[in-house]
């Protein structure tokens, strides 16, 4: 019972969290700068979920093979797009692939 009230808890408060900067928001302009602001946090996440996939949980970095593969993948579309979806699918995709035959 302990762990399925820590969920409904934790599911709750998510909801709430969100539900308060809608229903707060929804009839008040969004500042210029900040829209221009939330341009780059798709980019911020990529960033960072890049940064955590190539260090260990000691801090060191960790690159091999399949990281460098998945990398060069994701910056060529990025390249030829400029989409994040498939820059992040490209890059994914070829990461998983290359480890798996490596």
């Amino acid at each position: 019972m302990g762990d399925l009230a820590a969920v409904v808890i934790v599911g709750v408060g998510t909801y709430v969290m969100r539900a308060v900067f809608i229903v707060a928001l929804a009839k008040k302009r969004i500042p210029e700068t900040v829209l221009i602001a939330l341009r780059y946090v798709g980019s911020a996440v990529l960033a960072a979920l890049v940064v955590t996939l190539l260090t260990d949980a000691g801090g060191n970095v960790a690159i091999g093979f399949p990281e460098v593969a998945g990398f060069l993948a994701g910056g060529g579309v990025a390249f030829r797009t400029r989409s994040q979806i498939w820059t992040l699918v490209a890059g994914m995709v070829v990461f998983w692939v290359v480890r798996a035959l490596v």
